[in-house]
């Protein structure tokens, strides 16, 4: 009796030979996805600091009071008083001082420097965060398989950003020319390089945030059709975004401040009056605000559409994902229009500014979810 064995018996060891291990597809290749996941969101904290101390530097008119480009050693302010009049000598110098700021004496330089090597400062230290951050992670080997690639490109869209930050800058540093600010569609390509950047890290953070395995079943269910439109309304909110730093750029936002009218007309008065004709649609006050509100209210009517289509999603949070995309962009409209009718005071135009990176980012989750949706049992809905 005791050399016969049951089938139970063997159907036990069978099961214990051929155990089932989860988490397979994850396995060798998961990396610290959470670690790096803190260091992205710290990385894109800091760039949305970037973002809102540019634009207060910007309204504060301190943007030319550093006339040099010093990678390294600009990262040292002036120390005595002899390098601060130095310093000051330099920018007078230029054509803002000549013609804008003669009235201005050492302490009010001060204070438009410590603004602008602010600015460049946090932009040092996003650098270095950057470069931290990835060397550490690729030292230890915690960079998950397929990503060491996909997180050198945020610090070389830093790098670029750093050269665009100085040739924005270089185009309002003259003598002789009457430029009195930057050029606006260098401002522009320099506040859009930097959503790109934000929207690189946002979606390497939604993609983080959750398992490989999973990501790859939410796959399949990808609602393209949605994603398509989602897409759409994401060029377009970046178009609005460039539109928005050209009007920064010119001061343009001040120059109607009557709603829903401009001057009193659909078209402002004075919309094409600079020659050559194209001139007027990057610095023509009156023609660069008409056509940021004209975009913001087609802006505002796509938005409508796709949240309309984000409706009929079959998952719950995809639904919700939209429905918080259509809350920020009617809340933008509302307040760009305010901006308008108070003439844009800095304080109601950075808060325009942080709510354009809200509605960039509601746009964002909106379009992972349709690529990535999360299902829901019906038990749970």
């Amino acid at each position: 009796m005791s050399g016969k064995r049951s089938i139970f018996e063997e159907v036990s060891d069978d099961s214990k030979q051929e155990a089932v291990q989860p988490g397979m597809i994850d396995r060798g290749r998961g990396g610290a996805r959470g670690g790096i996941r803190a260091w992205l969101m710290v990385l894109f904290a800091l760039v949305v600091a970037m973002i809102v101390v540019g634009g207060l530097t910007r309204l504060t008119d301190s943007g030319l009071s550093i006339t040099e480009w010093r990678p390294v050693t600009g990262a040292i302010p002036p120390m005595s008083e002899v390098e601060w009049q130095a310093e000051f000598d330099k920018y007078k110098q230029i054509d803002q001082w000549r013609i804008q700021n003669q009235w201005m004496e050492l302490p009010d330089f001060k204070e438009i420097y410590w603004w602008e090597w602010g600015h460049r400062q946090l932009g040092r230290v996003v650098g270095l965060v950057w470069a931290v951050g990835f060397l550490g992670f690729l030292v230890l080997r915690k960079i998950p398989t397929g990503w060491t690639g996909r997180l050198i490109i945020p610090g070389a869209l830093g790098a670029v950003q750093g050269g665009v930050g100085w040739w924005m800058v270089a185009s309002g540093v003259t003598q002789g020319e009457g430029m009195i600010a930057v050029a606006s569609y260098r401002l522009a390509v320099h506040l859009g390089l930097a959503f790109v950047i934000l929207g690189v890290l946002g979606w390497y953070i939604f993609l983080l945030g959750r398992e490989e395995r999973e990501l790859m079943q939410a796959r399949r269910a990808k609602e393209a059709k949605l994603f398509s439109l989602s897409t759409g309304l994401m060029h377009f909110a970046f178009l609005q975004i460039l539109l928005g730093a050209l009007v920064a750029g010119i001061d343009a936002g001040r120059s109607y401040t009557d709603w829903p009218l401009m001057g009193g007309q659909v078209l402002p008065p004075d919309a094409t009056v600079l020659e050559p004709i194209w001139r007027n649609f990057f610095e023509s006050p009156g023609l660069v605000q008409w056509i940021h509100r004209v975009a913001g209210y087609l802006l505002l009517i796509f938005g409508i559409i796709v949240w309309r289509r984000g409706r009929s999603s079959a998952h719950p949070q995809t639904r919700f994902a939209f429905n918080a995309v259509l809350a920020g962009l009617s809340l933008q409209v509302v307040l760009g229009i305010i901006t308008v009718i108070y003439a844009a005071p800095w304080q109601i135009a950075i808060l325009h500014q942080l709510m354009a990176v809200l509605v960039w980012v509601l746009i964002l989750r909106a379009r992972f979810l349709c690529a990535y949706p999360i299902s829901t049992s019906v038990r749970g809905i």
